[in-house]
């Protein structure tokens, strides 16, 4: 089965006997919903039941339905819910700030808002109810806002088509270095050129029927619309969701349904990988690793590779963006990364996806291409590139190059065709790469959760160390930077005590504020 109307696709994949089993660390966000597992059927009655209280709450075909809330699947099933009835969902993560929320509100002009009570009374502290649509409460009631009980039993209208090319959903980008962008992809890009590529069952890495899928994600971003789509219609034995970022809460549904293939954020690999110790670790059934969204360190990596129980088990790393889905991928093994720890520093993230992708390596001022081996702005072609950015038409148009999308990177492009990234533009400096630096720190300071390079400009790049303790041995770090250029003295923090995005990716501009009272960096932003 092949995934294209995702207002209907709970509804098709019941019809055609589906028994994926889906099961949740604690139920959804919606106040009628107490269970921890559903089969596709059930699943498909919460759809309609939500395009029902949608169309009661006022919105209809063609308007923008805004989706706020914590994190969870129920994110997909809800917007699946606005599709079906005709809206576009727009889905932002209540991991903002308040500010960046508000602007992103305004310029959705969202027919309804979607979202929690505890959700609600934040956006009415921080925005002022006279700066919120009209909205639905999931749960509970609050002043001047819809509750469940007003639309609940409201019949489904039935589903509306969409042109292909028509926009589907919108999606955000990370944050990391300020105001997201809202990103409009349409049936066409997201479905048709990226779903459906992963509904083959590729050698090795397929999904087969008898798999269990445990995906660990940021549930309001793109990549999990689109996996909703290819992995329910791979029909895995099981489906398994974790909302948690702590190991401990975790660690209960992992033993329950032991993964086959583990999808996850980078950041919750990390929180996850005291688990890998333990003599019953719940990766040993693991085939496949997946990670997405954010640089992979080797020794995160490796832990798990080595907590697999099986002989050859594959971690598969995808680098890409909002705008474009996956751009590249790469393979690691035992082997492959134990030879990166003989040579760390280097941060390859593989080819570009055969038949999908293009990418070039051009100079910042001039866009003229740069031979291979040498150092640029990555461009990249794909037919999966989206449609637009929300309210921001001309900063939309200033990255596009024709039929190039330049991605804000720069990199590599090595002589076998691989890509090698070195560093986002805005968070370049002079002498070095921050992301070879993370890496090297990383292998040579065994009780460092994470490092961060930053750039501040006039100043020398600032080393922020992340222990669980938040301290640092001081002759520990003095051995690791021996060999590297001059940095500036490191700080070390917890994890708690670094910003972060919904995706637990660092927030660089809002870190280097936190820290040096300044958010300007040695690169320009130019294409952030």
């Amino acid at each position: 089965m092949k995934p294209h109307d995702m207002g209907v696709l709970f509804d098709e994949c019941a019809e055609r006997g589906v028994h994926t089993r889906v099961f949740l660390d604690r139920p959804f966000d919606i106040g009628t919903e107490e269970a921890t597992s559903y089969a596709v059927p059930q699943l498909a009655a919460l759809v309609r039941r939500a395009a029902g209280w949608f169309a009661a709450a006022g919105a209809g075909p063609g308007d923008r339905v805004a989706l706020v809330k914590p994190n969870h699947w129920d994110y997909d099933v809800l917007a699946c819910a606005a599709v079906r009835m005709g809206a576009v969902p727009a889905q932002l993560s209540d991991q903002l700030p308040a500010e960046s929320l508000g602007v992103l509100l305004r310029r959705l002009e969202p027919a309804l808002l979607v979202t929690t009570a505890a959700v609600w009374e934040g956006l009415r502290a921080s925005l002022g109810p006279e700066g919120l649509p009209r909205t639905l409460l999931l749960d509970g009631s609050g002043p001047g806002a819809l509750s469940l009980a007003d639309v609940e039993g409201a019949q489904a209208p039935a589903p509306h088509r969409r042109h292909d090319d028509e926009p589907l959903v919108v999606n955000h980008t990370s944050g990391t270095t300020g105001v997201p962008k809202l990103v409009t992809h349409s049936t066409r890009t997201i479905i048709g050129k990226l779903a459906r590529f992963e509904t083959v069952r590729y050698p090795r890495i397929g999904v087969r029927r008898d798999d269990t899928l445990v995906n660990a994600n940021s549930f309001a971003h793109g990549r999990t619309f689109c996996w909703t789509a290819s992995a329910l219609c791979l029909g895995p034995a099981e489906i398994a969701i974790l909302t948690a970022r702590d190991a401990d809460a975790a660690d209960p549904v992992l033993r329950a349904h032991p993964p086959t293939v583990m999808e996850a954020l980078p950041a919750s690999y990390v929180r996850f990988r005291p688990l890998t110790e333990r003599l019953d670790n719940p990766f040993r059934r693991v085939r496949l690793f997946i990670s997405t969204y954010d640089a992979i360190h080797p020794p995160v990596v490796r832990s798990y590779l080595a907590a697999s129980g099986l002989r050859s088990p594959l971690w598969m790393q995808g680098w890409g963006q909002t705008e474009t889905g996956p751009l590249t991928f790469r393979f690691h093994t035992r082997s492959s990364v134990a030879a990166d720890r003989r040579a760390p520093g280097s941060r390859g993230v593989g080819w570009p996806v055969p038949g999908k992708t293009r990418l070039r390596v051009v100079d910042p001022d001039t866009f003229r291409p740069v031979g291979r081996g040498r150092p640029g702005l990555v461009l990249a072609r794909t037919a999966a590139c989206a449609a637009g950015y929300v309210g921001e038409d001309e900063r939309w148009a200033a990255k596009r190059h024709g039929a190039w999308w330049n991605t804000g990177d720069l990199g590599v492009l090595r002589r076998d065709g691989s890509v090698e990234l070195l560093d986002r533009e805005v968070d370049r400096t002079a002498r070095l790469s921050c992301l070879r630096t993370e890496d090297l720190l990383e292998e040579r300071l065994p009780r460092a959760t994470e490092c961060v390079l930053l750039s501040p400009s006039g100043r020398l790049p600032l080393p922020v160390v992340v222990t669980a303790d938040g301290a640092l041995d001081r002759a520990e770090w003095e051995r690791a930077v021996a060999d590297l250029p001059p940095l500036a003295d490191p700080v070390a923090l917890t994890w708690e005590e670094v910003p972060r995005t919904g995706t637990g990716k660092v927030r660089r501009t809002a870190l280097l504020r936190q820290l040096t009272g300044s958010a300007r960096t040695v690169g320009t932003g130019r294409w952030t």
